[in-house]
């Protein structure tokens, strides 16, 4: 698919936009007073392929998880910032790799100049974050609510605080629970600047119905070139962002690893296929191999619906065939199977 090409930023030495590939990012959800639990979870995140962070800085004590969470991991840190202007400089002071903070609601251009000047002098970027419940009052009066329209305009007015600053090492997000309109919300940012983009679904809701919604909303906008970096927004784990995150790009191709394709099962299976598929998709959460890897009910749907697959497995009667790109190997106990497939994968 062809990407929409945006203006490069760099967070730390993670290059947001342009060609660069799409970006997975979270956010700590550990109290910021909590400096040893927020570091552990950035940790975590880390292992899990997170590749920027972002932590809530409330006020000047929780500026010193800074210096400790990027002692702790080679990842891009980002303070998000509301309203007090000093919390920026102090952020920026202590060695953030990026901002999120919306100019329009630090007060006087004075101080906006101060966060853009400082930014530039340390190539920190901003992210300007608008959503439905962030608009200002005089835009919300002029479209009624917040439809995609108000949202944009909302995110060109802030980043037009910045610009009038000289400053452009700007990303832009415009999320909203609704899903149809977020989706047009971008749309027409994209039409409407050349920023990179932050793509999200705020407030989704839990990991299952999270999910589906992010994935509808993110995956197409990336699929029609749109978006540079990403964040699955769920009421769970933080750790479930990433895996969830991983999962659009692989549907997508565009991440690297194993993908897995299984059939839904029917009345000719005959061995645990539900049970099998799962646990071949956890243990390839470590492989990083990009291949196809097929787990199959049945020959029907085996070795001749799955001959694109790299490899895979095809049920039988209490056993299982091993295929590779549809010509069959040899059969396998179905409590071997999933061994089986393991030793072949490791094997290519």
């Amino acid at each position: 698919m062809e990407r929409r090409l945006t203006k490069q930023v760099m967070a730390g030495k993670v290059v947001i936009g342009g060609t660069a590939p799409v970006t997975i990012q979270s956010m700590l959800n550990v109290p910021s007073t909590d400096i040893a639990g927020s570091v552990a979870q950035a940790v975590r995140l880390e292992k899990a392929g997170c590749q920027i962070i972002r932590a809530a800085i409330p006020n000047r004590d929780a500026v010193a998880l800074i210096p400790a969470i990027k002692e702790a991991v080679s990842i891009p840190l980002v303070a998000d910032i509301h309203f007090d202007y000093k919390l920026a400089l102090e952020s920026a002071a202590a060695g953030i790799d990026k901002i999120r903070i919306n100019p329009g609601n630090i007060g006087s251009d004075d101080h906006v100049k101060a966060v853009a000047d400082e930014c530039r002098r340390r190539n920190i970027p901003i992210r300007i974050g608008v959503n439905s419940g962030s608009l200002e009052k005089e835009i919300l009066a002029k479209y009624g609510s917040s439809t995609p329209e108000a949202l944009c305009e909302s995110a060109l007015y802030h980043a037009s605080l910045l610009e009038k600053f000289d400053f452009d090492d700007i990303v832009i997000s415009i999320k909203s629970s609704s899903v149809d309109t977020m989706i047009r919300a971008y749309e027409l940012a994209s039409e409407a600047c050349q920023y990179p983009l932050h793509l999200g679904v705020t407030e989704a809701g839990t990991a299952r119905m999270g999910l589906i919604k992010s994935a509808i909303g993110i995956g197409s906008l990336l699929q029609r070139g749109i978006g540079d970096t990403i964040r699955v927004s769920l009421t769970a784990d933080p750790e479930e962002e990433i895996r969830a995150a991983k999962d659009i790009l692989k549907g997508l191709g565009m991440w690297h690893g194993p993908k897995l394709v299984s059939c839904p099962t029917c009345g000719r299976t005959r061995i645990d296929l539900i049970s099998i598929a799962a646990e071949v998709e956890k243990r390839l959460e470590s492989c990083q191999k990009d291949i196809t890897v097929a787990v199959m009910g049945c020959a029907v749907n085996g070795p001749g619906e799955a001959r694109e697959a790299d490899i895979g497995i095809a049920g039988g009667m209490g056993e299982g065939l091993l295929f590779k790109k549809g010509e069959v190997l040899y059969k396998v106990p179905e409590e071997k199977l999933v061994d089986a497939l393991m030793d072949e994968i490791e094997k290519l």
